[in-house]
């Protein structure tokens, strides 16, 4: 038996906030998108989601307003890049408590300054908006996947610029 999304008896923002990014799949999907996934193959091909799960969880991000869907693909609204504390947060937090492995880090696109667990610049000082940040992948990569979202991220990449498969 499925888990209800609903909190009904909760009046708090937590709670509802999960009613919309609390299940299973939908941060990765909300990560994907901030890296620059746009299309339901590239989402698909990169998380391994079941087709059916990741056509529930689009069609449901984009009815609560966090995604747009324009010509077969996705994007992030503002309401949706609103979620980035969020998802730095995850990154941080399971990055210094949960891996034993290099990760990802990010860099201010204006300076080249590396971006600290507060999310500022450590050169400039700044707090840069998202599509400000480049990723780059770890020092010594794992990720032997050959979807074009991997691909794409085993090089600098600026965030929420598309990632454009063949």
């Amino acid at each position: 038996m499925a888990l209800p999304r609903e909190y009904p008896d909760e009046n708090c923002p937590i709670a509802r906030s999960l009613e919309i990014v609390g299940e299973r799949w939908t941060l990765l999907i909300v990560r994907d998108a901030f890296y620059g996934a746009r299309r339901f193959s590239d989402l698909h091909n990169h998380l391994g989601i079941p087709k059916a799960v990741l056509a529930d969880r689009l069609a449901f991000l984009v009815s609560e307003g966090v995604l747009t869907k324009q010509a077969n693909e996705y994007e992030l609204t503002a309401k949706g890049r609103q979620l980035w504390p969020v998802i730095w947060s995850m990154i941080t937090w399971g990055g210094e408590h949960l891996l034993d492995k290099p990760t990802r880090t990010y860099r201010h696109a204006d300076c080249g300054g590396a971006i600290g667990r507060d999310r500022g610049c450590l050169r400039c000082g700044q707090v840069p908006e998202v599509g400000d940040l480049v990723a780059h992948p770890p020092r010594r990569p794992r990720d032997s996947r050959d979807d074009p979202v991997s691909e794409a991220l085993r090089r600098p990449h600026r965030m929420l610029e598309p990632i454009r498969s063949g």
